[in-house]
């Protein structure tokens, strides 16, 4: 049975573990060969391993302009062409109450989670607008829909994502790119589980999820990578300048999750993937 992505080729940023490593899987179930791009090189390389010939790994910091484009270039030389950029890694980054924020860690967090998005869209642009086709999907969050689900600067570029998505999506449809984001709910993944109190236990913070869920039950990476599967394919031909909301109804429901407290920068300082 041939899968929906057959004969595609895809970079995912973030793919190392969490939605990103989930997402590369589902791909290439789906018939795609993978770029695994992320700042962690081991897990990296195990995924891509245990992908075999449909991966590659490159180690790529999503701030440097040079890791992207070369993440995307590596696609193009390895496989020979670009259909899907997911623009997925991030971190938590900069906590606290306002006046508190370092500027330091507002800029650095907007760097990884908004810049990071830019460079992505900019390079696979470039590569997709002369073969006319391709697709841009970039990770925000419920923390990009509504106000108090996440730290200040997170929620910033969350939100930033989902402008910008718009934004591109207007000016590619001419060539035939279709430009969409994600906005992930509370998701059962290592991140979440150092953030929800859970002390990294994954099993833990999906009992935690799901006691907040309108549905009853925790999302995990294979539910956001589903719907990256879904915009990535022609089932999604009609479908640009949206965001994908993946949240069990806890938005619409108005159900809101527990704040981040204050000391949490000292846990979850560079832990990991957001989710």
């Amino acid at each position: 049975m041939n899968g929906r992505l057959d004969g595609r080729v895809a970079v995912v940023t973030g793919a190392a573990s969490g939605i990103g490593a989930g997402t590369a899987r589902r791909f290439v179930e789906e018939g795609a060969r993978v770029v695994v791009a992320d700042l962690q090189v081991e897990p990296g390389e195990v995924l891509a391993g245990e992908l075999g010939a449909a991966a590659v790994f490159t180690r790529t910091d999503v701030t440097s302009e040079g890791d992207i484009a070369a993440a995307v270039d590596l696609a193009v030389s390895e496989f020979g062409r670009l259909d899907v950029m997911f623009n997925n890694a991030g971190v938590i980054g900069a906590v606290g109450p306002i006046a508190d924020t370092p500027v330091e860690a507002w800029d650095n967090t907007l760097a990884i989670l908004l810049r990071g998005v830019f460079l992505g869209m900019k390079h696979a642009a470039r590569v997709m607008i002369p073969q006319q086709s391709g697709v841009i999907i970039s990770t925000s969050s419920t923390a990009g829909i509504v106000g108090g689900l996440g730290p200040h600067a997170y929620t910033a570029a969350k939100h930033g994502v989902i402008g910008l998505t718009k934004s591109v999506a207007n000016e590619l449809a001419q060539y035939g790119i279709r430009v969409n984001a994600i906005s992930p709910g509370n998701t059962a993944t290592a991140m979440t589980a150092t953030v929800t109190g859970s002390g990294g236990d994954v099993d833990a913070a999906a009992e935690r999820i799901a006691a907040m869920s309108p549905l009853g039950y925790s999302g995990f990476p294979e539910d956001i990578a589903a719907a990256a599967a879904y915009l990535a394919s022609d089932d999604a031909r009609y479908v640009s300048g949206h965001t994908l909301v993946v949240d069990a109804g806890q938005t619409s429901s108005g159900m809101t999750p527990s704040r981040l407290h204050r000391g949490a920068a000292r846990q979850i300082h560079e832990a990991g993937r957001i989710t």
